[in-house]
């Protein structure tokens, strides 16, 4: 069985590193399914879940806040600006800072504060996102 190499860093460190049989990430025009011996690629992410299928069988899940994604046909490098495995997010944080993004945007007086809401909004909507998949397992 073919497999990819997978790394995931983050300004903190290394999150993961480990072999995998497929990988899904959440590049900027839409959902990127990995394959061993994929087409060289570079992509932005955009925030979400990080899916990685060992060779194993085993899932998981890596929440990014956005950053870079190299794709070569054996080896995929994730330099996220925020990383955070599925099973270490904050479920009440995240619901928090949903509500919170929420009422920003209904009370925002210029379009920074709007754009910042915004990408708050869609943070937060990315953890519960990635909390979802983990519990399903897909």
């Amino acid at each position: 069985m073919s497999e990819t190499q997978v790394v995931v860093v983050s300004p903190e460190g290394e999150l993961y590193a480990g072999k995998a049989g497929f990988v899904s990430l959440p590049g900027i025009a839409g959902e990127l399914g990995i394959l061993p011996g994929h087409t060289p690629l570079l992509t932005r992410l955009k925030p979400g879940a990080v899916h990685i299928r060992r060779t194993s069988g085993e899932d998981d899940f890596i929440y990014v806040a956005g950053g870079y994604a190299e794709i070569q046909p054996f080896t995929v490098t994730i330099l996220a600006d925020t990383a955070i495995r599925g099973k270490d997010l904050d479920e009440a944080k995240a619901m928090l800072a949903r509500q919170q993004a929420e009422e920003r945007l209904q009370n925002m007086k210029t379009n920074i504060d709007y754009a910042a809401a915004q990408a708050e909004l869609a943070e937060a909507a990315a953890q519960l996102a990635t909390l979802a998949k983990l519990r399903r397992g897909k």
